[in-house]
C-alpha cells in the first residue's frame, strides 16, 4: 500500500471510529491486548477495537500506571492494528512522556502504527497540565492531518480525588476543559451509579466514555442514561488470567485438568492467523 493509500485509509478509519460514538447508542469496547484477542473480539462482532494500558502491561511483564516501555506499548499497538480490519484505539495512559511535547511525540508515533484513537488520563495531574497535554495530542494529529479520536479521561472518580460531594463538579470542570482543549470525547472510569452517569451526559458537550463491569449497569441501560462509549476496560484480561490460575492451580494441587474444559481449540486459535 502506498503512503497516500495508507493516509487515506488512515483517516477513513478515524472518521469511522468518531461517527460510531453516538449518545444512546453506544459503541462497546472489549479491550484486548495482543492479535489474539484482538481477532477473537472482532469475530465476536466489535465495532472497534480499543486496547487497555492494564492488560497490554501485563502481558508486557510490567505493572500499569507508568510502569512500560513507551516503545513496546507502541509495537504492541501495531500488531494489533494489523490484525483486524477495524478502527484501532489505544490506551496510552497519560502519554508515556514528562512533558506535554513529549505526549505530542508519542501520538505522532501512535499514528505511525495505523491507531486512529487514543485515550490519556490525568493521572491526578494538575488541570492546566492535563489539558495541556490533551492540546499536545490534538496539534500532533492535527500535524499528520489525521483526524484522531482523542479520549480525555479524569481519574477523579477513580482515585477518590477530593471529598466525595466535590467529586462530580471537579469531574465535570476537567472534562468541560478536555473538550476545549480538543478531547473528541471525555472519559470518567470509576462511576456506576445512574445519577452521576446521567449528570455527566447533562454536563459535559461530549460524548461520554464509562467504564463497565461486574455491578455496572447494563448495555441497555446506559444506552438509556445517553452514553456513547462502554469500556471494559482490563476486565477481559482478568478473566482470562484468572482462567490460567484456575487450571494451574488445579494440575498442581489435584492432578486434574477439569478446569481447561471450555477451552478454545487449537484449530479455533491457530485458525485466527491462517486461511
Amino acid at each position: 500500500m502506498t503512503t497516500n493509500a495508507a493516509g487515506t485509509v488512515r483517516r477513513e478509519k478515524a472518521r469511522l471510529l468518531r461517527e460510531l460514538h453516538r449518545p444512546g447508542e453506544p459503541l462497546v469496547l472489549a479491550n484486548v491486548w495482543d492479535a489474539a484477542s484482538a481477532r477473537l473480539v472482532a469475530a465476536a462482532g466489535a465495532r472497534a477495537v480499543a486496547t487497555a494500558s492494564a492488560s497490554v502491561c501485563w502481558s508486557l511483564g510490567s505493572p500499569d500506571g507508568g510502569g512500560a516501555d513507551r516503545e513496546q506499548v507502541l509495537a504492541r499497538t501495531a500488531e494489533v492494528v494489523r490484525s483486524v480490519d477495524l478502527p484501532v484505539t489505544a490506551d496510552l495512559e497519560s502519554g508515556y512522556a514528562d512533558t506535554a511535547a513529549g505526549v505530542g511525540g508519542t501520538v505522532t508515533e501512535l499514528l505511525a502504527t495505523g491507531a486512529v484513537g487514543v485515550n490519556l488520563e490525568d493521572g491526578g495531574r494538575p488541570l492546566a497540565e492535563a489539558a495541556e497535554r490533551i492540546a499536545a495530542a490534538r496539534a500532533a494529529a492535527d500535524a499528520a492531518g489525521v483526524p484522531l479520536v482523542v479520549n480525555g479521561r479524569t481519574d477523579v472518580f477513580l482515585l477518590g480525588t477530593g471529598a466525595p460531594e466535590g467529586r462530580l463538579d471537579e469531574a465535570v470542570r476537567r472534562l468541560r476543559a478536555y473538550v476545549e482543549a480538543g478531547a473528541d470525547v471525555v472519559f470518567a472510569p470509576g462511576v456506576a451509579d445512574p445519577e452521576t452517569i446521567a449528570a455527566l451526559v447533562a454536563a459535559v458537550p461530549a460524548p461520554l466514555n464509562v467504564l463497565a463491569g461486574p455491578g455496572s449497569p447494563s448495555v441497555a441501560e446506559l444506552a438509556k442514561l445517553g452514553v456513547a462509549r462502554i469500556s471494559l476496560g482490563p476486565g477481559l484480561a482478568k478473566a482470562a488470567y484468572a482462567a490460567v490460575r484456575r487450571a494451574a492451580e488445579e494440575v498442581y494441587a489435584s492432578g486434574t485438568y477439569t478446569a481447561l474444559d471450555g477451552g478454545l481449540t487449537y484449530p479455533e486459535l491457530n485458525g485466527l492467523f491462517t486461511g
